[in-house]
């Protein structure tokens, strides 16, 4: 069992959650910065809506990594058509995807262009990374915020899920989504935690993950 993803040059790194402010990415966030080429950083704030979300993440990255972020403005599934933000996208050191909401940017950003121009980013040698809420919308499926429904994510996992935030203790939610025919895999992260997955099928882990292969299982622990 491997963590299958797409685009095989670049650094795709998902994470389970936390507040930068507080410094609980901190671990995270050092180990996928140290991998990327010169440039601004994108930043986008679709999964929350909010622009103080750009605006503190902004000032984070600067005061501690000493690194640029634009935030890009795709707030609509229109914000995501626009050449000008496609552009923006294109010409990032990186992709950052804020946390928020699930299902608002799968909305947002499912069948669009902006979505096929980071698949590009990433095929090319580019780094995405996704926290939280955004980090699930890349697995086959995504949960929901609406009760128990299940979501068509993006497929940058084939056949695999991902549950942030994610408590051994408390699974359920990850093993019902392992229930579905169409998912092999699930991959539990912690608030922290994160795993960077490389060219060469290289993965590197960074706090505790959790993977499971059945949905009646036990779970491989790495990091």
């Amino acid at each position: 069992m491997t963590l299958a993803r797409v685009g095989n040059k670049g650094w795709l790194t998902l994470i389970g959650g936390g507040e930068f402010s507080f410094g609980e990415t901190l671990a995270a966030d050092k180990e996928w910065v140290e991998k990327l080429r010169p440039g601004p950083i994108g930043f986008l704030p679709t999964a929350s809506g909010s622009t103080d979300y750009g605006i503190h993440f902004t000032e984070y990255m600067a005061e501690t990594f000493n690194r640029e972020v634009r935030t890009i403005p795709v707030y609509r599934p229109r914000d995501a058509r626009r050449a000008k933000n496609l552009k923006r996208l294109e010409e990032s050191a990186a992709i950052y995807i804020g946390g928020g909401v699930s299902d608002h940017l799968i909305e947002t950003l499912e069948d669009s262009p902006a979505l096929e121009t980071m698949a590009r980013f990433l095929g090319s040698g580019g780094s995405v990374i996704a926290i939280a809420a955004a980090a699930q919308a890349f697995g086959t499926l995504a949960r929901g915020m609406a009760g128990h429904r299940e979501l068509t994510g993006f497929g940058w996992l084939p056949s695999g899920v991902v549950e942030a935030n994610f408590d051994p203790a408390h699974d359920r939610r990850l093993r019902q989504m392992m229930g579905n025919s169409m998912v092999q895999w699930g991959l539990g992260l912690p608030a922290g935690s994160a795993v960077l997955m490389g060219p060469s099928d290289q993965c590197e882990f960074v706090g505790k993950s959790f993977l499971l292969g059945d949905a009646d299982g036990d779970y491989k622990v790495y990091g």
